[in-house]
């Protein structure tokens, strides 16, 4: 039996899916040796500016400004599952080329970054190739809109296949030690927009983090040095003071920690939604940024605003920023985007025993490092904090390293837990490099 790749979208408590029967390893961890050993594979791959003429088009045109619609090969019905309203959209696609992943992955997550103006929307789709040439459907990995206005953004429900399924935005192979992995895939874009109108969608990039993260309890903690001493100047949100805000967008509160985090950097950016956007914000709510981020990061179907795409789309739907979802090896790796001055949101899972200063236990949850102190130690901005003075901890690095690197854990109930592996949201300007790192080819 194989757990459901974790949803980092809630404090929820110390509670977790239990695997019947299975057991932490009897092996200790290993000890720290100030080389990082590390057996996990991780890889991101993805078109932007002239390289999405590398697909197929279809209906579509690659512009200076990115992937938008030309004549549109035809028009749809698409019937709203959230809403039941049926409509009539013009539509083109883009297809990558068969992108081989470059060993065998257990799991992808496809991100991308786009403009929808109203009366239009896009369709992200994956197709797999198993290491037995045989292929995955069509699995559909987001309906996305950056309003809500003409369809409600979501995932799809019950995509599966004998080999792999779709957990909200995430293609996991269900029996990794099987021995059928996905060796290559194609990405499909379709691109929607109203048949009376002209404005159409752009998509400026599009991409996809594929992974083979062995199971594992513990991991070899790093040594870590470049960035000690250094905090950024992130902006501080709670999340609690949020609670009971907005049930339609699952409440505030513990549910808000993806959007909080996320409108974190943003706002570290300079960037944001105006007054003008958050006006349907109660005026005696605080911090109406944070609403307006839940509400623009909602998944319908999933209904939670934790879907780690679609924040990454709301974060990119700012002029100027670009933002991906994939996996980081280390803290030591994540060090070098701190030197850069980019500040990283985590995912991370954790008995209130296991992060000390935290005060909680969680089986998903994410934050923002904003920095590591002059002996290394991980500065948090952490939503899960009672208000936005208190939003700052400091949390050891060792044990910080090990809730959010691992996949598997004991939860309280002597349960078998799933660990995020070390996924992490990266927000930056177009005109900041990404840091170089010998040998990462994960972002």
């Amino acid at each position: 039996m194989v757990t459901t790749p974790l949803r980092a979208v809630a404090l929820a408590g110390v509670t977790a899916l239990t695997l019947l029967g299975a057991t932490a390893p009897a092996t200790a961890a290993k000890p720290a040796t100030g080389t990082v050993v590390h057996d996990e594979q991780i890889t991101w791959q993805g078109w932007s500016g002239a390289t999405l003429s590398a697909g197929a088009t279809a209906g579509t045109t690659v512009t200076a400004a990115g992937l938008t619609l030309g004549t549109p090969v035809g028009t749809t019905l698409y019937r709203d599952p959230h809403t039941s309203t049926k409509r009539t959209w013009a539509y083109g696609t883009w297809t990558s080329p068969l992108t081989e992943v470059g060993f065998g992955a257990s799991e992808l997550v496809a991100s991308w970054n786009a403009d929808t103006p109203a009366g239009t929307w896009i369709q992200v789709e994956l197709q797999g190739t198993y290491t037995t040439g045989t292929q995955t459907p069509w699995y559909v990995m987001g309906r996305w809109a950056s309003g809500d206005a003409d369809i409600k953004r979501t995932s799809v429900d019950k995509q599966r296949d004998k080999t792999s399924s779709i957990w909200t935005d995430t293609f996991a192979v269900d029996d990794p030690a099987a021995g059928v992995l996905l060796r290559a895939y194609q990405l499909r874009l379709t691109l929607y927009r109203d048949p009376a109108q002209t404005a159409a969608p752009v998509v400026r990039s599009l991409g996809a983090m594929s992974s083979n993260v062995p199971d594992r309890f513990t991991v070899t903690p790093s040594a870590g040095h470049i960035a000690w001493g250094t905090e950024l100047a992130v902006p501080r949100h709670s999340q609690e003071i949020h609670a009971g805000h907005y049930p339609e967008y699952d409440g505030g509160g513990e549910a808000w920690c993806s959007p909080t985090s996320t409108e974190m950097v943003v706002e570290y950016w300079g960037r944001g939604p105006s007054a003008a956007d958050t006006s349907w914000v109660d005026p005696s709510y605080p911090d109406p940024t944070v609403n307006h981020a839940a509400r623009m990061t909602y998944d319908y179907q999933y209904d939670g605003a934790g879907n780690w795409p679609f924040n990454t789309a709301y974060a990119a739907s700012f002029p100027g920023l670009e933002a991906k979802v994939t996996r980081l090896h280390s803290l030591d790796e994540l060090e070098h985007f701190i030197a850069a001055g980019i500040p990283v949101v985590t995912s991370q899972s954790f008995l209130a025993s296991e992060l000390d200063g935290a005060g909680y236990g969680t089986s998903g949850h994410l934050m923002v490092v904003v920095g590591f102190t002059a002996t290394g130690d991980v500065i948090a901005n952490d939503p899960a904090s009672p208000d936005n003075d208190a939003v700052r901890h400091v949390y050891s690095r060792a044990q910080f390293e090990q809730i959010w690197l691992r996949t598997k854990r004991t939860t309280a109930s002597g349960g078998i837990g799933s660990g995020s592996g070390g996924i992490v949201y990266l927000i930056k300007p177009t005109g900041v490099a990404w840091p170089q790192v010998p040998g990462s080819t994960n972002w």
